[in-house]
Order: structure tokens, then C-alpha cells, then sequence
């Protein structure tokens, strides 16, 4: 595979940045359309790079930083120059990939958003550029349209994965009704179908607490699991030998008791019912459960989830990624887990970003940064081809192993992290280093 080096100058002279090492083989097979000889520039700008991102409006912190990082991937000496267009200029997307298309340039890096790159991808196919788009909605890959984000298919995919290793056989999710809730819950029907495993029961709910409430409860079946309450004790009958009434044959008399002033029978001398014990909880009818909401309504989730006597110690419990940005304050989804690339593999490039740009980079920018150096790679070796693209054994990127399929979509080495009782999480299932590229 071919690997990101780091400098190990604690300066910022060109050769100190992360770069995409060299590629062995690029080979000759081009992307779907392409004319002429792979590799071989057709006019001014064709060795350019075209980035098309969001530089003004309420995206344009994302897009600006995105660039920044597509500029850091390709600043190294002999890199070929980035093209940079503005999808909310006029025209959008569709005319900002028209205008890099135009210049000639050899790939496209980009859209932002899956609405973005619903736009601009027809063109690019048409033009037999590729395009690495940075939207993380699997449904816009394609032949020569490859998804750089971290998908929610990949993520449930890996969790799927480790569950099975650890036994986990039946699956559920219970999932917002949105469009991400939507996409997680397709990606586990692939993953266990793929698998050989069952279909997985899934239930979408709404942001109302009552829906949630009761969504959750047809999903556990909790009305089947919890046992009956027990019966109380006959209040007419005699309490047994007592000091009163040793032979325990006297049936009592609250009424004379009242008028003599005498303690009740079963008061003195009796000895005291046992509590009753409580009788353990079934487990539910699946043995891993996927989440997928954040903020408020995940808290009534979790209110829901213990109301249903549901927890790690009988039931995988499984999230997103999006979990890892705040798995300090989830303490009480202590045992559950999320799949989210290793932060140690990207130390050395936000150590870069940082010391350049004076911030952290976003993990957004992440993907615009593999897609540079990977895009400057492939043009300094001789040009962008799908062999060269595709290549099976993949590229190391900033957040670890990463392979473009021919179908557009990326298959990514994802550690499995747990959320530990005091919150926070540590990673219990490194990321592999091999990556199995699963057919479509």
C-alpha cells in the first residue's frame, strides 16, 4: 500500500508535510470516458487539480478549511497547482465543476454535500474526469464518482463485523426518522445480509418522547420480558402461633383489638416476611442494538433503553461515529460501542495543520488533504487512471487505511472504540491494516 510519510523536522520547510509516497504500478486503464492516452496532458491546466468547495456562505468555514488542508497535501515541490472554485458563487456546484472542467483540469476534488454532488458528478462523468466528492451519502457513488466521507454504511459495516467476532447474532436498531437514521439502518441490512446473517428488526422513531417510549418498547417486547408482579398476602388470614394464640387457630380481630388496646397477633412475636427478591429481566429478542441519534433525544433514548432493562451486560450496544465528539458525557451507555478512524494515525498531520495555520483542523478536512495528496501523487507519476485509483492494497491516509472501490465507494480501516462507565472511550478493536474489499 502506499503510505503518508511524516517529516520529522520540527519545522515547515517543503519535505516536512505529509505526503502520499510513491505508487508502484500506476498502470494504464482510465476513467470511464476518457479519451487519449492516460497520463498525457491535453492542453494548459491539465495536470491541475480542481477543488470545488463552499468558500462563502454558511458553509464557507468548513470550505475554507478544507482548503487549507487540499493546499498543505500539495505543497511539496513539484506538486501540481489546485484549481480552486466556489460552489455558492452563481451556478452553484454545477458551474463550479464546469468551470474546472473547463481549465482542463485532471480530477475533481469535491462537492461538499450530497446535493452538491448530485450536480456536479454527471458532469464529470460525461468529461471522464474522476471526482472524489467529500459527502459521506453512499447513494452518490457511482464508476468515476468515488465518496471520500466517512459513510454510516461503513461504520455499521465495522461494528457488525466486530459484534459477529464476539458472537452477536441478532441484530435490531432503533433509529431516528431521518435521513441519517435511514442510511444506518440500510447499512445494517447490507452488513447482515452480507453476513448470512438474519434481517434485522428495525424501528425508526420521532424527536416526541412518547414515540420513543413506545417504539423502544415493541422493539424489546419489555411487556413479554418483565415478570408479574407478585400477589399480596390474604389480609384474613391468621398470621400463625403467636404469643397470643399459641395453637395460631385464632382468627383475628381488629374490631376487640381496637376495644381492649391489645397488639395485633401478627405484630408480636411473628417473624418479619422476607423482601421480595428481585426476579432478573429477560433479555430482549436481539443481542446487538443500533443507535444513531445525538444530543437531547439521545438522552430520551437512554431513558427509554433503562426502562427496558436494556444494557451492555446482555446487549451490544452500537452508535455512530458522530458519538465520538462528545463520549465524555455518555458514561451512561457505559460497554457501548462506535466505529471512528484511530486519532493517533492523524497526530503528525494535525501537528502540521496546526503549526501552519494557527488552529486544529476539523476531521472534515481530513478527506480533502487524502484527496489532494493522492490526486498529487497520481499526477506527478503520470496521470489519474482507475487502475492507479483502485489499486488493491489502497492508500495510508491521515485517518488510516483507505481503498476506492470501482464502484465509487470507499472501504475504510476503522478501530471500534467503547464508552467507558465514567465517560469517555478507549479503543478495544484496532483499526485492521487490511481492509477486505467487498464486491457490490
Amino acid at each position: 500500500m502506499s503510505r503518508l510519510r511524516k517529516g520529522v523536522s520540527t519545522g515547515l520547510a517543503a519535505g516536512t508535510f505529509l505526503t502520499l509516497a510513491a505508487c508502484s504500478g500506476g498502470g494504464s486503464s482510465s476513467v470511464p470516458g476518457v479519451g487519449g492516452v492516460p497520463g498525457v496532458s491535453e492542453g494548459p491546466g491539465a495536470h491541475d487539480v480542481g477543488l470545488i468547495l463552499p468558500l462563502t456562505g454558511r458553509n464557507a468555514a468548513y470550505g475554507l478549511r478544507m482548503r487549507d488542508a487540499a493546499k498543505l497535501a500539495l505543497s511539496a515541490k513539484g506538486s501540481p497547482a489546485l484549481d480552486v472554485h466556489d460552489t455558492n458563487a452563481p451556478g452553484g456546484a454545477e458551474q463550479a465543476a464546469r468551470d474546472a472542467l473547463s481549465r482542463g483540469d485532471a480530477i475533481l476534488l469535491g462537492p461538499l454535500t450530497a446535493t452538491e454532488t448530485s450536480a456536479a458528478a454527471p458532469l464529470a462523468v460525461n468529461a471522464g474526469k474522476a471526482e472524489l466528492a467529500f459527502t459521506s451519502d453512499s447513494t452518490q457513488a457511482r464508476p468515476g464518482v468515488w465518496v471520500m466521507g466517512l459513510t454510516p454504511e461503513q461504520q455499521v459495516r465495522r461494528m457488525v463485523d466486530a459484534a459477529r467476532a464476539t458472537g452477536r447474532r441478532t441484530f435490531a436498531a432503533f433509529l431516528p426518522d431521518n435521513a441519517f437514521g435511514h442510511a444506518m439502518g440500510d447499512g445494517l441490512a447490507r452488513a447482515c445480509r452480507d453476513a448470512g446473517l438474519k434481517e434485522p428488526q428495525i424501528v425508526f422513531h420521532t424527536m416526541d418522547t412518547q414515540n420513543i417510549d413506545d417504539g423502544l418498547k415493541t422493539l424489546s417486547a419489555i411487556e413479554t420480558r418483565q415478570p408479574a408482579a407478585p400477589e399480596p398476602a390474604p389480609t384474613d388470614v391468621p398470621a400463625g402461633p403467636s404469643a397470643i394464640d399459641p395453637t395460631g387457630e385464632t382468627a383475628p380481630n381488629p374490631a376487640g383489638t381496637a376495644e381492649t388496646g391489645a397488639t395485633p397477633p401478627a405484630t408480636l412475636g411473628a417473624t418479619p416476611a422476607p423482601a421480595p427478591q428481585a426476579v432478573p429481566v429477560p433479555p430482549p429478542p436481539f443481542d446487538a442494538l443500533v443507535l444513531a441519534d445525538t444530543g437531547l433525544e439521545l438522552g430520551r433514548v437512554i431513558t427509554a433503553l433503562q426502562a427496558d432493562h436494556i444494557d451492555s451486560s446482555q446487549v451490544q450496544i452500537m452508535g455512530p461515529a458522530l458519538w465520538k465528539a462528545f463520549d465524555g458525557k455518555l458514561g451512561a451507555l457505559h460497554g457501548a460501542w462506535y466505529a471512528a478512524p484511530d486519532a493517533h494515525d492523524r497526530m503528525g498531520y494535525v501537528a502540521q495543520y496546526r503549526a501552519l495555520y494557527r488552529q486544529a483542523p476539523s476531521p472534515v478536512t481530513d478527506f480533502a488533504y487524502d484527496a489532494a495528496a493522492l490526486a498529487g501523487s497520481l499526477i506527478r507519476q503520470g496521470g489519474v487512471t482507475t487502475q492507479a485509483l483502485t489499486r488493491p492494497d489502497g492508500y495510508m491516509g491521515v485517518d488510516g487505511l483507505f481503498r476506492l472501490r470501482p464502484d465509487g465507494h470507499v472501504t475504510r480501516a476503522l478501530a471500534i472504540y467503547q464508552i467507558q462507565r465514567g465517560g469517555g472511550a478507549r479503543i478495544v478493536v484496532p483499526a485492521s491494516r487490511d481492509v477486505a474489499i467487498r464486491p457490490s
